[in-house]
């Protein structure tokens, strides 16, 4: 079942991606193509989790793709207000 749910999440994860892509390639925003990244890691994240053959401790390594990709959210959002004034 956790494998299930994770596939689910992590389908999730791409479709978001998928749709900020797709806002970018229309505006050209930077802030979209950053969200797109973004969600795709935390896919990438969330399928290594399921499919890597690793005892818990090994996977936190994982969790810097998760630290990542918000980092990038951060970062984009940042931006985006700095680019205003």
């Amino acid at each position: 079942m956790f494998g299930f749910v994770s596939g689910l999440i992590t389908m999730g994860f791409l479709a978001a991606g998928l749709f900020f892509f797709r806002f970018w390639r229309r505006t050209h925003d930077r802030l979209f193509v950053a969200f797109a990244v973004a969600f795709w890691l935390l896919a990438l994240n969330q399928g290594l989790l399921v499919l890597a053959p690793a005892t818990p401790e090994e996977q936190t390594w994982f969790y810097l793709l998760r630290l990542a990709a918000f980092g990038i959210i951060i970062a984009a959002v940042l931006a985006k207000n700095r680019r205003r004034r």
